[in-house]
């Protein structure tokens, strides 16, 4: 007999457990659930602030580069070629992060491990499938329940405060490229930084700013701080995300190697580890 690894896998590609599963529970008839599976928003109170922080400090970041470098430079080409790449950069960066925060990471429906559903599914005689106590669904394979999104998000990679949402199947591709917006942006940011304070400390400090010294040497300080730790971060997670694209895995699934269940094959540690109970058809009649 196969192992439960394999017999996961199989289950896994069934069409009631594909992405395009339209169960909908009895719990979930009502009115506002509908709108509430269109439209995907989690409301946390700490995602919510960061993501606003967010855009608030690539605004700021906006506003010192075209304001206070760009905009008094007397160079009209420099100004003209930075400030284009830079607002794409900041566009394309906040228009990723709206799409990461508002696009469902590939949430499995709520309630579908009901038994006439899983009769439904007309299991063989021995096929094994997973039931997440938390929410109800039957649970595919490397899906991971979030107890801030609240479901079981497909291939969850970790939940990301600074986008309010998880980082899953669907909107990987969103975060990959926010992050990478941000990291260039960034870069874009300290290089006209260091240009700026060159060109202030050769000529005259009225002269370089329409601010006065003090407030420019302020501003240009905070944006090369934030320059710096943004750059750190993302650069960081880009590289992370493209190492787990390329080898197919997640930041959980490298976390739990560290620190197998043993006795246990690699596809049973999920269940076991997540506290997920095994719903299975038994071979004979039940006693």
């Amino acid at each position: 007999m196969p192992s439960s690894g394999h017999r996961l896998r199989d289950v896994e590609h069934h069409p009631l457990l594909a992405e395009n599963d339209n169960y909908d529970s009895s719990s979930s008839s009502s009115s506002e659930a509908d709108v509430a599976d269109r439209v995907w928003f989690i409301r946390d109170g700490c995602g919510m602030i960061c993501a606003v922080m967010t855009w608030l400090l690539v605004v700021y970041a906006d506003f010192v580069v075209t304001f206070v470098m760009l905009l008094p430079s007397k160079d009209f080409w420099y100004s003209v070629v930075n400030g284009v790449l830079f607002n794409c950069l900041a566009v394309l960066a906040l228009s990723s992060h709206l799409r990461t925060m508002l696009t469902d990471p590939g949430a499995v429906p709520k309630g579908n491990a009901t038994k006439e559903h899983v009769e439904s599914l007309q299991l063989k005689p021995g096929e094994v499938i997973y039931k997440c106590p938390k929410c109800c669904c039957i649970k595919p394979e490397r899906a991971h329940h979030c107890s801030i999104c609240k479901r079981c998000i497909r291939k969850m990679d970790h939940h990301c405060p600074w986008v309010n949402n998880c980082v899953g199947e669907k909107n990987q591709r969103f975060f990959v490229l926010f992050t990478m917006y941000i990291a260039l942006s960034s870069v874009h940011a300290l290089i006209l930084c260091g240009l700026q304070f060159i060109s202030c400390v050769r000529g005259q400090w009225t002269e370089c700013s329409d601010f006065s010294p003090p407030v420019t040497v302020i501003l240009l300080i905070l944006l090369c701080l934030e320059g710096l730790l943004f750059f750190t971060f993302t650069a960081v997670m880009f590289g992370t995300q493209i190492h787990s694209i390329c080898n197919d895995e997640t930041v959980r699934f490298l976390l739990r190697c560290t620190r197998p269940a043993f006795g246990l094959s690699e596809w049973e540690r999920p269940a076991a580890t997540t506290g997920a109970s095994v719903l299975t058809r038994e071979v004979g009649p039940s006693p």
